[in-house]
């Protein structure tokens, strides 16, 4: 065990040309890939989330994290995973994707049920922070009283972690490439949405089943999120609104390509400080996300206070 030290043209050699000795081979292809590809594409999905969270609720400070969404997901795949495990059964990423996305439809369910009660979008994060953390005590409950040393190393993933990624869990993740490409073909409506539902529905558009689809598509990108990596604070909220300012528009033709690459690029940052600022030892992704994306979400919640 340890660190080994490769130079560019080394990885170059071996992601190319499949050259070098075995060792190398090994730590490139099938560790350190699958993880960076993994990062890639769940930082782009959580980000996306965020923003077709944010559009439904008209909310800057909606996400996957804050409404419980997340918490929701990790929750019910904790279940399963006890479940299974004390049974010596192993478990599937699509497994994992389906418990997750309905662990996230019950969250949505709870916070949909606040929404309609309450017209006050900060009572409404107040109620899906509140959700959040009810999830996250009885997901913690569980585990701590967990005897399985399988069981137990839940306690990692439900911090929040890339580690362990495969080749197997990234061909799982087509998933969330084809609910991107629906999610960018739903740009326009998503434009009209945003003007307000009677400009939407003179549009053409119908809100119901486009309500029902932005439930759907955020909950599927979190879920899968939260299957594989666990529950990631911040990046939800932080990236789109730092994506709409850096393009100053919120234009989604523009917005949701451009989250998914900040997404991405976040994520990628934030796992490499957790993986070397205190190396051997690996931070929780959840608190490097929050170090840089709470900051945001902060003067978000500053500038619409002064606004008002």
């Amino acid at each position: 065990s340890g660190s080994i030290h490769l130079s560019v043209q080394e990885i170059l050699n071996i992601i190319f040309r499949h050259q070098g000795d075995e060792i190398s081979y090994n730590i490139v292809w099938e560790i350190r890939l699958p993880r960076i590809l993994s990062v890639i594409i769940l930082g782009g999905a959580l980000s996306v989330s965020g923003f077709l969270l944010q559009t439904f609720f008209n909310n800057p400070i909606a996400g996957p994290f804050v409404l419980g969404i997340s918490s929701g997901a990790k929750l019910i795949v904790a279940f399963l995973m006890i479940f299974l495990l004390s049974r010596s059964v192993s478990i599937g990423s699509g497994a994992m994707i389906l418990a997750a996305f309905a662990g996230s439809m019950i969250s949505m369910g709870f916070v949909l049920l606040v929404a309609k009660k309450v017209h006050n979008m900060s009572m409404l994060v107040i109620s899906g922070v509140m959700i959040g953390y009810i999830c996250s005590a009885i997901t913690d409950f569980v585990v701590t009283f967990a005897d399985d040393s399988n069981i137990v190393n839940l306690h990692n993933w439900s911090l929040g972690s890339f580690s362990g990624m495969t080749w197997g869990n990234v061909r799982t993740m087509v998933v969330v490439l084809i609910t991107m490409v629906i999610v960018f073909f739903m740009s326009k409506p998503i434009s009209a949405y945003q003007l307000g539902e009677t400009y939407a529905q003179n549009m053409g558009v119908n809100i119901k089943v486009f309500r029902i689809l932005l439930i759907l598509l955020s909950s599927i990108l979190s879920a899968c999120v939260t299957a594989f990596a666990g529950p990631i604070s911040f990046v939800g909220i932080a990236v789109p609104h730092i994506a709409k300012s850096l393009l100053k528009t919120a234009k989604p033709l523009l917005v949701i390509p451009a989250c998914f690459l900040g997404g991405a690029v976040f994520c990628l940052f934030c796992d490499l400080i957790a993986r070397t600022v205190f190396a051997p030892t690996e931070l929780s992704i959840s608190s490097v996300t929050a170090v840089f994306g709470a900051p945001v979400v902060i003067y978000i919640m500053i500038r619409r206070q002064q606004r008002i």
